[in-house]
C-alpha cells in the first residue's frame, strides 16, 4: 500500500495507521514549511526505531543531517533501522534513487554523496589535527555511501587488502572494537557528529 500525505501531522497519523515498510519523506513540510518533516521524522524513529525512513532535503543542511544520524536514538544496536538522507535533485536519477529506497527499506544507511563531503568538509576546518588521513576520510565517505569493501576496491582501484587495511584504521583511529556491532554504520556516525 502506498500512501501520500501532505502535511508532517498526516504522515504521523498515516504511519501510525498502515505500519509501512518504508517512509520517504521532505525535511520541509507543511503546515510550518520549517523543518516540519524532519521533526516527524525524529518522533517516528523515537517510538519506532526499526522504521526505515529515507529523508529528502532542498540542499546540504548540516544540522539535519546531524540530527537525524546522532546516535542515541537507539544505542548499541547491532542492526539499525535503514535510514538515508538525499539531496532532492538525486530523485531525477532514477536509478540511484530506486536503489537507495531498496537500500534503505533492506536496513542500509544511505547519505548523499554531496552531504557527506559537506560534513566532512566542515569537520575538518573545525578540527586542526585530523584524525583520519585523506584517503580514510575518503573510504570513509564511500561507507557512508554504503559502499561494500568490493566497490570500495573497485571504485579506488586499490587491492582487497588496502581496503581491509584503511577500514581498519578507521575502526582503530575511532576506537571500534569488534564488540560495537555493526562499526561501518558506528564509524560513519562517530565522524560526523559534533563531539
Amino acid at each position: 500500500m502506498v500512501r501520500a500525505v501532505g502535511d508532517a501531522d498526516s504522515l504521523l497519523t498515516a504511519v501510525a495507521e498502515c505500519s509501512p515498510d518504508l517512509v520517504v519523506t521532505d525535511v520541509r513540510m507543511p503546515p510550518g514549511h520549517g523543518d516540519d518533516g524532519l521533526r516527524a521524522t525524529l518522533r517516528l524513529r523515537k517510538s519506532d526505531p526499526d522504521l526505515p525512513v529515507l529523508v529528502l532535503s532542498q540542499y546540504v543542511a548540516n544540522a539535519y543531517a546531524k540530527e537525524l544520524f546522532t546516535p542515541g536514538r537507539a544505542p548499541h544496536r547491532p542492526n539499525p533501522a535503514g535510514l538515508g538522507y538525499l539531496l532532492k535533485d538525486r530523485i531525477g536519477e532514477i536509478g540511484e534513487f530506486a536503489q537507495a529506497v531498496e537500500r534503505v527499506a533492506a536496513g542500509a544507511m544511505v547519505i548523499d554523496p554531496q552531504v557527506v563531503q559537506h560534513l566532512l568538509t566542515e569537520r575538518d576546518r573545525r578540527h586542526q589535527s585530523q584524525l583520519l588521513s585523506a584517503r580514510e576520510r575518503e573510504v570513509l565517505g564511500l561507507m557512508a555511501q554504503g559502499y561494500s569493501n568490493a566497490m570500495l576496491r573497485d571504485a579506488l582501484t586499490i587491492s582487497d587488502g588496502a581496503v581491509a587495511k584503511h577500514i581498519g584504521n578507521i575502526f582503530a583511529k575511532l576506537g571500534l572494537s569488534a564488540d560495537d556491532g555493526n562499526r561501518r554504520v558506528l564509524a560513519v556516525l562517530a565522524y560526523l557528529r559534533d563531539e
